[in-house]
């Protein structure tokens, strides 16, 4: 599947953006604040996209103008719990990146507007969730702007990727809000 917006494609990703998601997400400043580690090869890439990015309804967030990934957004439908709140079949939630150089674009907004139609319009969800880790403020302001509503906030959350424990604050965004 292929979703548009003015200028912005949300894509699957291919094995040959494996160089463009090694450009941006080797990038100390990416990855750890949102809980994962920066990448160390292309061929590294290439191994995430083939294992994990290859997930349904995971997207590579591609420029119309160059035709490069620059990051990624995808909505997460498997049932988890967030300790205090468990999603029920009905909801899912979305996590997303983009490259240090396109940051205060307002392109992760951009892609997160469209994805939260997908969401609602096309797979039927009654809500998504959304979460950042203590200190991620530019995580924190996309989803203010995109509508989210703080939920909670839970303390000593572990983070396997990167063997630490932090605070993580949720975020939640109902259908009946996008209906409005």
């Amino acid at each position: 599947m292929e979703l548009q917006t003015k200028r912005l494609i949300l894509r699957g990703w291919q094995e040959n953006d494996a160089a463009s998601l090694y450009k941006y997400a080797q990038n100390p400043n990416i990855g750890p604040v949102a809980g994962w580690p920066p990448h160390t090869s292309i061929e590294n890439s290439r191994e995430i996209i083939k294992n994990i990015l290859s997930a349904d309804e995971t997207y590579a967030v591609v420029l119309k103008q160059t035709g490069e990934a620059i990051g990624g957004i995808g909505i997460m439908m498997s049932k988890i719990e967030i300790n205090t709140a468990e999603m029920t079949e009905s909801e899912a939630e979305i996590g997303y990146w983009i490259g240090e150089p396109f940051w205060g674009q307002g392109l992760i907004p951009e892609a997160m507007c469209e994805l939260l139609r997908h969401a609602f319009e096309n797979l039927g969800l009654t809500a998504v969730w959304c979460g950042y880790y203590d200190g991620n403020e530019k995580s924190r302001r996309v989803q203010e702007k995109c509508g989210f509503i703080y939920h909670h906030t839970e303390y000593n959350k572990p983070v396997p990727l990167m063997n630490d424990v932090r605070t993580s604050h949720y975020t939640k965004f109902l259908s009946k809000n996008w209906e409005k």
